[in-house]
This record gives C-alpha cells, structure tokens and sequence, in this order.
C-alpha cells in the first residue's frame, strides 16, 4: 500500500534478475567507454550479489583500476590492496601491485600534472615526497615478486625516475635553507642527497651546494674537499662556470643572495 501511494522509494533498476556475466559485461563496457562512476557501481554491485568466483575476483581488480581512472587514487589503493589481500597468488596479482604504483605515482602528480607545461608545471620533486617513497617501494616489490611480470619493464624506469625525484627533492630542501642562510643544514641536506641517492642528477648540485655552504661557514677544508670532488666528477658543470653577462638570472642563482 505505501509503494503504491507513492511512499517509498521504486527500487525497479532492471537489474534484479542480472546474472554475474551480465553485470561484468556491462560494467566493462561503461569502463570501455569511460563512464568510470557507472563501472564503479556496477563492478561493486556485482562482487555484492556474487562474491564468489572468477568473475568476482576479476571485477575486484578491475574496479581498482576504475577508480584509478575516475581519479581516485585512495580509492583505487584500498581496491588493489583488499585483492592482493584476498588473492595473494592469482595469476593477475601483479597489475593489482601495478595499479596502486601508479595511484601513489600520479597521488604525487596530480592527476594532471604530468599535462601541464611552461612555468605552470610542477616539478614531481617540489611536492610532498611520502607518495614518491611509497610508490617505489610499490614497484620495487613488484620487480622483486615478479621480475617476470610485463609490468615489471615500465616499474623500473617508474624507480629510476622517482628516486631522482626523491633525490631532488632533498635538493630543494637544501635550497631553502641557502636562502635563509641556514649553512648547517642546507650542507647536511646536500651532504644527504649524495649519500643516499648516489649516482642521480641530484648528486651535481648537492655538492655544489655543499661549496658554497662550506664557504660561507669559512669551512675552507671541507669546501676544497668538496669543490675537488666536483671539478673530477662534473668537469663541466654549468654550476662551475662565470655567469652569463646578458641574460635571465639564473634559476639557481635566486637562493645564493
């Protein structure tokens, strides 16, 4: 009687009578075509009234991927988390590693960051490093579990770029402190990035960083020490050089003064 006054909600979707391949074909399709809400609620709609098998766990991964899509990294992080959880030796367990790489991955961008050009982009670098450490070591699992895995080729170079990222992010701190004339800590900083992150492009400016603090601690030893390293290492490095006399300021040159 209520539902005929009108009273309660009409709870008719068409779908009642769905079976599991019914919904997975056309939570597929809406993430085919990119209605990722839709996919979202059809793939959880689906584990709900099947929970169990095949076409359950495969809607699990991919609704990982969906909410990756539909920009929603913590979302998508959870999803790939309860299926390697659930499923710790499926034989798609891999990209369920892969998909919550990348969510910290683009977590650390913005989601369009990776877009933008010009003075308005970002370098990864400049922001908040915790996504950057997590998504390595995301992939840095994922290489170590399944050095096989056809993601395993696109984690690495992830790896590499992240850790000069994390690398240059110490970079950036040491700048600061140069600013705010902050020796100790800017030479500490520098002295970091060269420690722990051998061999990135970090390792140029952080001792010449290293130089200029140790300078103006009158450190004379250790700025000698440091500035012998650079001329071995980076011979011709533009760090080394008389500035331009015509021209833009330098873009390192801002923290020096």
């Amino acid at each position: 009687m209520l539902s005929a006054c009108g009273l309660l909600p009409d709870r008719s979707d068409g779908q009642e009578d769905w079976s599991a391949n019914k919904f997975y074909s056309e939570a597929r399709a809406k993430l085919n075509d990119g209605s990722y809400p839709a996919a979202i609620k059809l793939y959880e709609t689906l584990e709900s009234r099947y929970p169990y098998g095949r076409i359950a766990q495969q809607a699990q991964l991919e609704l990982a991927y969906a909410h990756y899509k539909n920009e929603e990294p913590a979302s998508a992080i959870a999803a790939a988390d309860r299926f390697i959880k659930l499923h710790p030796n499926h034989d798609n367990v891999d990209y369920a590693y892969y998909i919550k790489g990348l969510s910290n991955f683009n977590d650390n961008w913005g989601m369009m960051g990776f877009l933008m050009k010009g003075p308005l982009k970002q370098d990864m670098s400049e922001r908040d490093q915790k996504a950057s450490y997590e998504s390595f070591e995301i992939f840095k699992e994922l290489v170590a579990r399944f050095p096989e895995s056809k993601y395993a080729a696109d984690s690495r170079q992830r790896m590499a770029y992240l850790i000069n990222a994390i690398a240059m992010g110490e970079i950036h701190v040491a700048r600061y402190y140069m600013k705010r004339k902050a020796y100790v800590a800017a030479a500490n900083r520098a002295q970091n990035a060269i420690t722990e992150y051998p061999r990135t492009p970090a390792t140029e400016e952080a001792l010449y960083i290293m130089i200029k603090a140790y300078e103006a601690l009158e450190m004379h030893d250790l700025k000698e020490d440091a500035e012998r390293v650079m001329r071995i290492n980076f011979p011709d490095s533009y760090f080394l050089k008389e500035l331009p006399e015509i021209g833009a300021k330098p873009w390192w040159q801002f923290w020096r003064n």
